[in-house]
């Protein structure tokens, strides 16, 4: 974790440090109008090219206003000279027409990228309209994730603020060493599946001194995800920190070497929570530590579910194949919004292990609280509030 640590700050340094001999592409200059109503997609994509095309550090400004982009946009490094770097001080919108994005996969997209650095600015992709349409329970497309950085490297995002996505609001996919931080992502509590961020198959992310609100999992962590660090998050409302759900496919990349520190959970229906489908996979969970948590009113503070099987399709009568190994919480302490504020729900055929717990103290309604174990083995120390059952 320390070589990690260094790693990623060494990174974030490069990036900036080049900032003084940069040239600046201002897409207003290049005919962006910041009007909300103007399609500036291509004004966006041309900015990028010339940056891409520098030889020299570039950045690109988005002034103060409002940009319209209609569709699906999608800004490819693979021919870059150098590193890239995006300035926003507007807000980016999508259309009010949520079709024209809703039968996409993402909104804006950045994949094969060595090297960039976004500061700033908001992105609204106005998804009230197409949660509505599921609420309803008419036929409407699946939705769109607001940004996805997809098998790049060297990212920095700092001081983004993500509203309102139709799906996700950001997704970290077969990337390396990116580092997210003071991101905002606000969405209202019944927002169906808008989780905040999303990592999979992805190694070096970190998550630092970020705010999310939404109505799904604050951070979710995919399968094939490594060297995960996650500290001063605050969350609420969503549904916590999740691992998860992993094995899904009988064949799947394991998640280890996770850190979630000093993480503020309000509200919330779960605080950590570990999710596997009950169905035969090779996948892993090891090596995660969760320190120095606070929970307020949070309806599962703890928990490891291997029986998910959502609608009972597929799985019924099934057990889970992941093995989950070596996690430790220490200093969880707070408040549930139900009795049992432990659970460990393990499988019945491959057991936890390696379960430690450490200063926990979680109260019911001002009282003890419980605790609930089945196939899992681990040890407890210190304050135990609930009694530990391992």
């Amino acid at each position: 974790m320390a070589y990690y640590l260094i790693l990623t700050l060494s990174t974030i340094f490069l990036l900036h440090s080049s900032f003084a001999a940069r040239l600046s592409i201002n897409v207003q200059r290049l005919g962006a109008k910041a009007d909300g109503k103007t399609d500036v997609s291509k004004v966006f994509l041309r900015a990028w090219n010339s940056a891409c095309a520098s030889r020299k550090p570039a950045q690109i400004y988005v002034p103060r206003g409002r940009y319209l982009i209609r569709s699906p946009i999608v800004f490819n490094g693979r021919n870059c000279k150098r590193s890239m770097f995006i300035r926003i001080e507007g807000t980016i919108v999508a259309s009010t027409d949520y079709n024209l994005l809703g039968k996409h996969g993402n909104w804006i997209k950045f994949e094969r990228v060595n090297g960039l650095a976004i500061s700033g600015g908001n992105i609204d992709a106005k998804g009230a309209a197409l949660w509505n349409c599921k609420k309803s329970g008419k036929n409407c497309p699946t939705g769109a994730t607001s940004i996805g950085f997809y098998s790049s490297t060297n990212v920095v995002v700092s001081r983004l603020t993500s509203i309102n996505s139709q799906l996700f609001h950001m997704i970290v996919y077969k990337c390396r060493d990116v580092n997210l931080r003071g991101i905002k992502i606000l969405a209202r509590g019944s927002s169906p599946n808008t989780d905040g961020i999303n990592v999979q198959f992805s190694s070096g992310v970190s998550i630092l001194n970020s705010g999310i609100s939404t109505g799904d999992d604050c951070v979710s962590i995919g399968p094939g995800t490594t060297n995960t660090w996650i500290e001063n998050v605050s969350c609420g409302p969503g549904h916590g920190i999740s691992i998860g759900s992993l094995g899904r496919n009988s064949k799947e990349p394991g998640v280890q070497n996770l850190t979630v520190k000093s993480v503020t959970f309000r509200n919330t229906d779960n605080g950590v929570r570990i999710k596997t489908w009950a169905r035969s996979s090779n996948g892993f969970v090891r090596n995660v530590l969760f320190k120095n948590i606070v929970m307020s009113n949070v309806k599962n503070p703890v928990i490891i579910d291997q029986d998910y099987c959502p609608n009972n399709q597929n799985c019924p009568g099934k057990v889970s194949g992941i093995k989950i190994s070596n996690i430790r919480y220490q200093n969880i302490r707070g408040s549930s919004a139900t009795p049992v504020a432990v659970q460990f729900q393990c499988s019945m055929k491959y057991p936890c292990s390696g379960i430690r717990l450490q200063d926990v103290s979680l109260t019911y309604k001002n009282q003890a609280a419980k605790a609930s174990c089945a196939y899992v083995g681990g040890t407890a120390s210190g304050v135990m509030k609930p009694s530990s059952c391992l």
